[in-house]
């Protein structure tokens, strides 16, 4: 076995895998046979993940991020994961909060309600108002949950150390994918990063050309008394938006009007951060997608991101427009251009199967094609064709399932691409042109300048070097190695065939005019080599199968 050092818990995760019957895990955990990895169904790993406890609950939410590693059924079924978890009592929270304030307690809160609003695997959040009357969110870490992490951990990197031995975890690269699941957990563990998140997606959705700023919000973070385990955010009184009941203020066609206001502000605030900003929420399931009752919309739990670097929004963009055109070619092209995979792949195959996968929405209505599956079923074609994509790839995906999930159950008559359509237009737009048309100009008329000065002294050199013989071609040309072998192959025996050929006409010269015993001897010998060598020759082009 593995890690001794945390022996009980393995009992626990055989137990359970025993309990559940996943037979594969259970001869790797037993020091049996790493055969090819065989995963449980869908609903099984859903149910060991939930035995095993809240950590491992996260664990299979991370993993539903990553449609590029699992097929659709799985991405489904661990969406469903909840880390609702019982709450920790007051007396051991009120421990936490105290050790992370610098002032007495009474001193920073007028109040505290024991009873908390949410409580998940990492921490509980309870409801607050400050010693100057402002509410406030606490969202106070779990007791000893950083040992249980860390437990777990070393765990999680144990049994990937035993899967990377087989075939599947090399080609998948598991002791790294593993590593990244590790550090997305510890990052858990520290709230100043998550509230360093909260505070840069409230900056960058503070500004926008598509929506009004002042329609989205984003919790203000209180730094001086935010700590590692301690996050203190200002207070969002409002309701999850599929909870929301309009018709109390609404009615008729405002009421229509209303959801779809709503919705474009999803989608507009969320593409915003998709392909202008780089930067994501990258959760955005139904609780997490608040109604204010002033009513605007607010963004809770930022501390699942997400970032795109500006190549890969370039391509994503790119990827929509032919997605909307059906366009398999190119939807192939950009996925190589995505993929950060050294292996060989045929572009032909890639191709016909973007074909055969886009062709069932030839003849469909844009209303009734679900674009987050499209895009699933684009990464399941590049891991069927063993592109391996970024993981980021995963959290992009699975941000738009949620974006989309939530925006048709709240305002079923939403119209996704019309939405996307005039957005695209507009992201084409700044691509060519950027945030500041003048600017770009400029940049581009100072780059042509330098090119325009450079060109005549770059082309005076080179002709300068090929009138003095002094220019060099270096060439690689690659797969030559076979028809070299050929070659050497050809002369080799050329050689043999012009030295026999040699030795039997020496022998022949001498034999003829032989006048000794000595001379008789010398073309006897000759013949023999001859003979030999011969032999040899015809029997090496019958081995090799090449006498046609």
């Amino acid at each position: 076995m593995f890690l001794t050092h945390t022996v009980p818990r393995q009992r626990e995760i055989i137990e359970v895998v025993f309990r559940n019957g996943w037979d594969y895990m259970r001869r790797l955990l037993t020091g049996g046979k790493a055969d090819e990895p065989q995963l449980p169904t869908p609903a099984v790993l859903k149910n060991i993940l939930v035995d095993l406890g809240p950590v491992y609950v996260k664990l299979g939410q991370l993993l539903s991020t990553r449609p590029d590693l699992l097929s659709a059924a799985y991405i489904e079924e661990l969406s469903t994961l909840q880390d609702e978890v019982p709450s920790v009592p007051w007396s051991e929270i009120e421990v936490i909060i105290r050790k992370q304030l610098k002032k007495p307690l009474e001193e920073t809160f007028q109040y505290i309600n024991h009873i908390p609003v949410a409580a998940g695997s990492i921490a509980q959040t309870h409801r607050a108002t400050l010693a100057n009357g402002r509410e406030v969110a606490l969202k106070v870490q779990r007791p000893g949950i950083d040992i249980t992490i860390a437990q777990d951990i070393a765990l999680i990197q144990g049994i990937a150390d035993l899967v990377a031995k087989t075939d599947f975890g090399q080609s998948y690269e598991i002791k790294s994918i593993a590593e990244e699941f590790t550090k997305a957990l510890e990052a858990e563990l520290d709230f100043t990063r998550e509230a360093g998140y909260t505070d840069q997606l409230r900056r960058n959705l503070s500004r926008s050309s598509w929506y009004d700023p002042t329609q989205i919000v984003v919790a203000e973070i209180d730094w001086s008394l935010t700590t590692q385990k301690l996050l203190v955010m200002e207070w969002l009184d409002g309701v999850p938006l599929l909870s929301a009941d309009l018709s109390v203020n609404y009615a008729g066609e405002d009421l229509v009007n209303k959801r779809q206001a709503i919705s474009s502000l999803l989608f507009r605030a969320f593409f915003q951060q998709l392909y202008i900003d780089g930067f994501f929420h990258a959760d955005p399931h139904p609780g997490n997608l608040f109604y204010l009752s002033d009513g605007r919309v607010a963004l809770l739990d930022c501390g699942m991101v997400g970032r795109l670097d500006p190549r890969t929004q370039q391509i994503l963009t790119e990827m929509l427009l032919a997605i909307v055109d059906i366009d398999a070619q190119r939807c192939a092209q950009l996925t190589l251009q995505l993929s950060d995979s050294t292996q060989p792949v045929i572009l032909a195959r890639l191709e016909n199967d973007y074909d055969r996968m886009l062709r069932q929405y030839y003849n469909a209505s844009l209303t009734d094609i679900n674009f987050s599956q499209v895009i699933y079923e684009i990464l399941q074609v590049a891991r069927n064709n063993k592109i391996r994509l970024p993981s980021n790839m995963g959290l992009y995906a699975k941000t738009l399932a949620n974006l989309e999930g939530v925006a048709r159950n709240f305002n079923p008559n939403i119209n996704l691409f019309d939405e996307i359509q005039p957005l695209i237009t507009d992201l084409f737009r700044r691509q060519l042109l950027g945030d500041a048309p003048v600017r770009s100009l400029f940049r581009t008329a100072l780059d042509i300048k330098g090119l325009s000065l450079q060109s005549p002294r770059q082309i005076e050199m080179l002709l300068n070097r090929v009138t003095s013989e002094t220019l060099q071609w270096n060439l690689s040309l690659q797969g030559l190695d076979g028809l070299r072998r050929t070659l050497d192959d050809v002369a080799n025996r050329l050689s043999f065939s012009i030295l026999v050929g040699s030795l039997i006409m020496g022998a022949a010269i001498i034999s003829s005019q032989a006048q000794t015993s000595k001379l008789s001897f010398v073309s006897s010998t000759l013949f023999a080599a001859a003979s030999l060598l011969g032999l040899w020759l015809i029997i090496s082009i019958l081995r090799s199968g090449r006498l046609k």
